[in-house]
């Protein structure tokens, strides 16, 4: 029997995670069916599952590849940035919609919740360590400890993720993005 290569591996794993991404986009965690995963992807649940373990295993692929790309952003250009970024392409986030399932799912499951605060720990790192490199710059405010400063972010980025995904309007939310940004600097 030939090997598949490398290369096609990884573009079998991308075309699974594009079509598993606009599953839970349209249908949110529940409602994303193993049935629905092999009609947005177009393959059989053997070719899905051969790649991951389960559903959770391939939402939380999901949210691995968000993570390490927001964590890029946060690390070079700041956490605000990354909501910029989700402001202005939210259809790139679109399957974040399902956050207050996750948030239900943080609560009542164990295991889950290891697993998905363990992808958002490199999000975490990549913003403390901005906001330590700031402070030290001295571009940000140091009445409020970092931790403080990075929960501040953290919630407003809860807030920003949770309006879009109840379809809410969003043309202030640059400027209540200016604002956030101001309120961390310190003030020349």
């Amino acid at each position: 029997m030939p090997k598949v290569s490398d290369d096609r591996l990884a573009a079998r794993r991308r075309e699974i995670l594009d079509g598993a991404r606009r599953c839970f986009a349209e249908y949110g965690y529940d409602g994303a069916t193993v049935s629905r995963i092999e009609k947005a992807t177009g393959l059989s649940r053997g070719a899905i599952f051969h790649h991951y373990k389960d559903k959770e295993a391939l939402f939380l692929a999901l949210a691995h590849e968000d993570t390490e790309r927001m964590a890029d952003v946060a690390a070079e250009q700041g956490l605000v940035q990354v909501m910029r970024n989700v402001l202005a392409n939210p259809a790139d986030f679109d399957w974040l919609a399902t956050r207050l399932e996750i948030a239900r799912k943080l609560r009542t499951d164990d295991s889950f919740r290891a697993a998905w605060l363990a992808h958002s720990a490199e999000l975490d790192a990549a913003t403390h360590a901005r906001l330590e490199r700031g402070r030290e710059a001295g571009r940000l405010r140091n009445d409020v400890p970092t931790d403080v400063l990075q929960s501040y972010l953290d919630l407003v980025l809860d807030g920003l993720i949770s309006r879009l995904a109840s379809g809410q309007p969003t043309d202030d939310l640059t400027a209540v993005l200016d604002l956030v940004e101001e309120s961390v600097r310190i003030e020349r």
